[in-house]
């Protein structure tokens, strides 16, 4: 696994950019075939939570809010995520807030969650899977980052072009600062009707958090820096900051590697949640995590949204 490259979030051009301009002509053309696929119409309700940016544009918390809201209606709900093996940590959180269905193929999860008698499904990840119809397509984005450099892999860090919007029905702005008007203006260029929703982070265990004491964090996700600047918008502080890949699975030697450091600069240490669930056979009784969730302005149409699919 490889860190998502600096050059994917530079507004300006780079000599990267314009090198690997050329080879974006094959997603082009695999998005356009695309089109012509027959998709497949559950009866199950279907809701899923995707992203045109790769990774770490909140997806995940997203889902878990969904799926909440679902709950409080009394819909007998189901999460769906496709199975990966490097992404077992999400598996595992998502698994810790409701039922979870994580087989290699979406068509086949979403054929038994409909055997297992469940009235909705919500799909973490999964707008490129062309071959389902979904009845309510969600696109996030991160809200300090947005488009990066707004090109398409691996050029950028866009799967779609921002025109495919118009083929989507809510966008989510998801992330610590606050959303700029200008990115909610391109985005209703594209799509006058699309319903635009934003969120803020919030920590649930800071009282567990020693603000008085200085920390080392580290973190394996899709959009470290949020996870930073969440800590220190609430007054936590960060000393030393370790970044690895997304969806790391860090070995022994990294996690010796991490705690004598922090003894090193007398630190104490603090993760996500995602990475603490990676962390196997260690001692992790010196290692915190964040426990966090999205909160959502306008929820009360968020909640009606949901009723009308």
């Amino acid at each position: 696994m490889l860190n998502k490259p600096k050059f994917w979030d530079r507004k300006h051009e780079s000599f990267y950019s314009l090198i690997f301009l050329p080879l974006t002509i094959l997603l082009i053309l695999i998005n356009w075939l695309s089109q012509f696929i027959d998709k497949k119409k559950f009866k199950i309700k279907t809701i899923c939570v995707g992203n045109i940016y790769i990774g770490g544009t909140g997806k995940t918390p997203l889902t878990i809010e969904i799926f909440r809201i679902l709950t409080a209606l009394k819909q007998k709900s189901v999460i769906i995520k496709k199975y990966y093996k490097n992404q077992k940590d999400e598996q595992k959180l998502l698994s810790k807030i409701g039922p979870i269905i994580s087989r290699n193929s979406r068509t086949v999860s979403l054929t038994l969650a409909e055997k297992q008698g469940y009235k909705v499904a919500v799909i973490d990840d999964g707008l490129q899977d062309k071959k389902i119809d979904y009845d309510l397509k969600i696109v996030c984005f991160d809200k300090e980052v947005f488009l990066g450099n707004g090109k398409l892999l691996p050029a950028g860090p866009l799967r779609e072009n921002l025109s495919s919007l118009k083929n989507y029905d809510v966008v989510f702005f998801n992330g610590v600062s606050n959303l700029k008007k200008e990115d909610r203006d391109e985005i209703k260029k594209i799509n006058n009707n699309i319903e635009i929703f934003e969120t803020h982070q919030k920590i649930l265990n800071i009282k567990k958090i020693k603000k008085n004491k200085n920390y080392l964090i580290f973190s394996g996700i899709g959009n470290p820096s949020n996870f930073k600047s969440l800590l220190l918008k609430n007054k936590i502080k960060v000393k030393k900051t370790l970044v690895y890949p997304d969806h790391y699975n860090y070995s022994l030697n990294d996690l010796k590697f991490i705690e004598n450091l922090a003894k090193k600069l007398k630190l104490k240490i603090i993760t996500t949640e995602k990475d603490y669930l990676r962390i196997n056979n260690f001692d992790k009784k010196n290692i915190e995590f964040i426990k966090m969730k999205l909160e959502v302005k306008r929820k009360k149409s968020l909640i009606q949204l949901i009723r009308k699919i």
